[in-house]
């Protein structure tokens, strides 16, 4: 699976994703990512990419041309490309939509700055708008790097088990179970006795109405 990400700060989204588990991933050639920078694709000497609003406000608007020949970059070399607008006015990003856009061969993530981008532009690339929350950010840096961290889980090869992603929260609209690792007893607290049992069916079942209790709790919303 290949990411691809206009942005005005390409080195923020390679050195925040070429670590850990995706980082790791990218060497394997499990999926590729690339940081197309808009700057470069501005027309005057200052390598200028915003100006002034129509109709005043505060802040600055990027331009519709730099953002455009950025994405043309990319588009020419893929067919029927899926944009992905990282914006407050979005969808909200969730577990179900990164299984939809995993099973894409290909991904464009735009990233806005200052108060957004020349919507005439957006109208012409963007396939999908997404936010990642209900607040407001300095970029959709972070955002893409949210979306593309949580997508690459599900690609095959990505995790070291790939039956990982399966049990984790959200998978079937469940908080995952409550997990244990060594020592046995911690601080006077110990690990529950059916998970030492060896007992597969009996730690199936507690997992399974842990899960349920958890969500019930914390997300009743999901159930």
């Amino acid at each position: 699976m290949r990411f691809h990400v206009l942005t005005l700060f390409p080195e923020m989204v390679m050195d925040g994703l070429n670590t850990s588990i995706i980082g790791r991933a990218i060497q394997n050639g499990k999926i590729e990512l690339e940081a197309v920078n808009i700057r470069d694709f501005a027309t005057n000497k200052h390598m200028k990419v915003d100006d002034y609003p129509y109709g005043g406000g505060a802040g600055m608007v990027m331009q519709a041309e730099p953002v455009y020949l950025a994405y043309q970059s990319v588009a020419e070399q893929i067919s029927s490309p899926r944009v992905i607008y990282l914006t407050p006015q979005g969808s909200v990003f969730n577990q179900r939509m990164a299984e939809d856009l995993s099973k894409e061969e290909d991904l464009i993530f735009l990233c806005g700055h200052y108060e957004g981008i020349d919507e005439r532009v957006l109208e012409m690339i963007v396939t999908d708008h997404v936010s990642i929350g209900d607040y407001v950010l300095t970029g959709g840096e972070l955002p893409a790097m949210v979306m593309i961290d949580t997508i690459s889980r599900l690609v095959d090869g990505v995790l070291h088990n790939d039956d990982s992603a399966k049990y984790e929260s959200f998978a079937e609209n469940r908080l995952e179970y409550p997990q244990y690792t060594r020592p046995e007893e911690f601080m006077g607290r110990k690990v529950p006795e059916v998970l030492l049992s060896g007992n597969h069916a009996k730690i199936a079942e507690w997992r399974e109405e842990e899960s349920l209790k958890r969500t019930r709790e914390r997300r009743p919303d999901l159930l």
